[in-house]
């Protein structure tokens, strides 16, 4: 945003007169946008991201770490990792009670 947007808006909050009420509501509302067009796109490469883990997890006979799977689907480790605790997590088993934590999927 603007620095002239903010500008305009704070006087426009403390009462005075501004002409550009329309340039700051549009750019008000772009950067509202902006962040659901964000999470959408987001939403998206996760459910690419689902069928992928979900697959090599399936395909597996052992469970996996976080890292095999990434190695598996060239997917980033972090992203794999947030997907199994966040999104996907009542679709797997997370196992913790060795060195490092395991995945399978729920039966």
């Amino acid at each position: 945003m603007k620095k002239s947007t903010l500008v305009s808006l704070i006087a426009l909050l403390n009462g005075e007169a501004i002409t550009d009420q329309d340039t700051i509501k549009a750019e008000l509302e772009a950067e509202l946008n902006r962040g659901k067009e964000k999470a959408a796109a987001n939403k998206a490469l996760y459910e690419t991201y689902h069928v992928r883990v979900m697959n090599t997890l399936r395909s597996s006979t052992n469970p996996l770490s976080a890292q095999e799977i990434a190695d598996e689907t060239g997917i980033a480790r972090g992203k794999v990792v947030y997907g199994l605790t966040s999104q996907w997590a009542d679709e797997v088993v997370k196992d913790t009670t060795g060195k490092t934590t395991l995945y399978r999927i729920k039966v």
